[in-house]
């Protein structure tokens, strides 16, 4: 049985569906995985154009509202920014609360700053992603 995993961010245009992808580009055997935002704004097409060019799929990308998953059960939810942690207010059926604070990338000054936080998620995502294989296949 697939674990449900839900990221959250402030506007679910960038750092959540960037994770959003790779967890389910890396991990869609063990994962479903959705992403929200607290308050949802459109997609940074920054953020589409650096998941493509690592060639992550980005097929069914879009920004949602929390509203549109409060009635969905998951087995974690992980917020990626402080405003997100504050703001999250977990509904019933959403599981553990796991924070990653990632910096976000619009408002970054450093080079390519989409494409780096592709790199910093990818490189969290995949020890996640070894991580819970390895406790499923011990358990």
């Amino acid at each position: 049985m697939k674990r449900r995993i839900l990221f959250i961010c402030s506007g679910n245009s960038a750092r959540s569906l960037i994770a959003e992808a790779l967890l389910r580009h890396y991990g869609g055997e063990f994962f479903e995985v959705v992403s929200a935002g607290t308050d949802p704004t459109p997609v940074d097409v920054r953020a589409i154009r650096a998941l493509q060019r690592f060639g992550i799929p980005i097929k069914g990308l879009y920004s949602k509202s929390l509203q549109e998953v409060s009635d969905q059960d998951f087995d974690l939810v992980i917020t990626l920014c402080n405003k997100s942690h504050r703001e999250y207010v977990p509904d019933a059926g959403h599981g553990k609360l796991i924070s990653w604070d990632f910096e976000d990338p619009a408002s970054r000054h450093c080079f390519r700053p989409f494409y780096t936080t592709v790199l910093e998620l990818s490189t969290r995502i995949k020890l996640f992603v070894l991580v819970y294989t390895k406790a499923a296949k011990a358990a």
